[in-house]
């Protein structure tokens, strides 16, 4: 079938909001420590509440795109978020808070369901292409949200960057639901069934390598960025919630830079995508780890980070889709339930860590995290090549993909 320009651009925006309203506490957390009482090693708390409803909503609301209409189910999921926004805007407790943005992260799975939408319409030369444009949105509502919600909490307070988000939100729902026919489809599966497919996927060796990978990936994302504040608020930088958030640009930067990472997979190189940018990842650490001398060099860090994470987060979900293309939703629930662990560890661990031993401890956590990211990918290819006898950096077998465990041939030449 294919997407259409404006719809790529529909889906984008959708995912840049709804995803937004679970970052944007990320340069908000010394305001609302201040103005709420939080203590500085709790503050994780407040974006790892959004990824904890986040992953309740992957294992109970994604798997219902394979088998109602999504495009009601987009519309009803994006106002609901709003209201979990509108609740964290109007939040005088810290469990209040916490309860709302749990809330608001639940149904931002609307994220994935709209991802998976657009890999259902995707042709499948072309489904790499349409999926770095949607996910594209998602890293514009990861990163985009510091540098808007920086701001406009220097203004007008952080609570402002809530009922912003309410109101876009209820606006997209509204377009979407103006645009977008009907999503009619033969042979709905039942929700107890949909939900046996979903656990039968973390029997599957490619599912299975492919979520510890993103496990550990957004570990080490969500390292940096709800750590990342902390150091550039305190000495010897003291810098606002605008400045701090105008380090966003710096990751959207580099992770639109890897936009290419999604034509790459459409000609078969998905799996050489994911290693050489974990290894990009794994490099890039050593840079952020200098917040307390050198902003510039943090910058550098931060562009080369998120390019890394964004063409392994593309390539994985291409692989995927590729792999079961009649359960796109259940199989893109299930591969962001590591995601949300991930990023959920990657949030608590930071601050705890930073109140212990500084931000040169939390960037050998996100360097580690990184390290073992690199090991799941490696482990299977080392594998296959000791089976096989055949050498590293040997020509692989014409056939089939024997070096990618759990992933079956794919039409066309060279496709894997």
């Amino acid at each position: 079938m294919g997407l259409t320009t404006g719809r790529r651009t529909l889906f984008a925006a959708i995912c840049a909001v709804a995803v937004a309203s679970i970052y944007a506490a990320q340069p908000l957390l010394p305001l609302i420590g201040r103005d709420l009482g939080v203590p500085e090693a709790r503050l994780g708390w407040v974006v790892a509440a959004g990824q904890l409803g986040y992953l309740a909503g992957l294992a109970v609301l994604v798997p219902l795109g394979d088998m109602i209409d999504r495009r009601r189910l987009i519309a009803g999921h994006l106002a609901l978020t709003a209201l979990g926004a509108v609740l964290a805007a109007t939040a005088t407790r810290a469990w209040v808070l916490l309860a709302a943005l749990a809330v608001a992260g639940l149904f931002a799975v609307v994220v994935q369901t709209t991802v998976a939408y657009a890999a259902a319409l995707s042709a499948p030369g072309e489904r790499g292409r349409d999926l770095g444009v949607v996910t594209s949105g998602v890293v514009i509502g990861i990163l985009g949200a510091r540098v808007v919600a920086g701001a406009s909490a220097a203004v007008w307070g952080w609570r402002s960057v809530y009922l912003a988000l309410a109101v876009l939100l209820v606006t997209l729902a509204c377009l979407l639901h103006a645009t977008l026919p009907p999503d009619t489809r033969a042979g709905r599966a039942r929700y107890r069934q949909v939900q046996a497919s979903l656990g039968a996927l973390f029997r599957d060796r490619l599912f299975l390598s492919r979520g510890l990978i993103a496990f550990f990936l957004f570990a080490s994302f969500g390292t940096l960025w709800s750590g990342l504040a902390l150091p550039l608020a305190a000495a010897p930088w003291h810098l606002s919630t605008a400045q701090i958030g105008l380090f966003g640009v710096a990751g959207l930067a580099g992770a639109l830079g890897a936009a290419r990472a999604g034509r790459m997979a459409d000609a078969g190189s998905a799996n050489a995508v994911t290693g050489g940018a974990l290894v990009i990842l794994a490099a890039s650490w050593p840079a952020v780890g200098q917040a307390s001398w050198s902003l510039w060099l943090v910058a550098a860090g931060v562009v080369v980070l998120d390019f890394a994470v964004q063409a392994v987060h593309v390539s994985n979900q291409h692989l995927l889709t590729m792999a079961h293309p009649h359960r796109t939703s259940s199989v893109i629930g299930g591969y962001m339930v590591f995601y949300s662990l991930g990023s959920a560890l990657g949030a608590t661990a930071t601050t705890t860590v930073f109140a212990g031993a500084g931000w040169t401890g939390s960037s050998v956590l996100g360097a580690a995290f990184a390290a073992c990211a690199l090991v799941v990918w490696a482990a299977p290819q080392a594998l296959t090549r000791r089976r096989s006898g055949r050498p590293a950096g040997s020509a692989p077998p014409a056939r089939g993909c024997p070096d990618r465990p759990g992933r079956p041939p794919v039409a066309g030449p060279g496709r894997c």
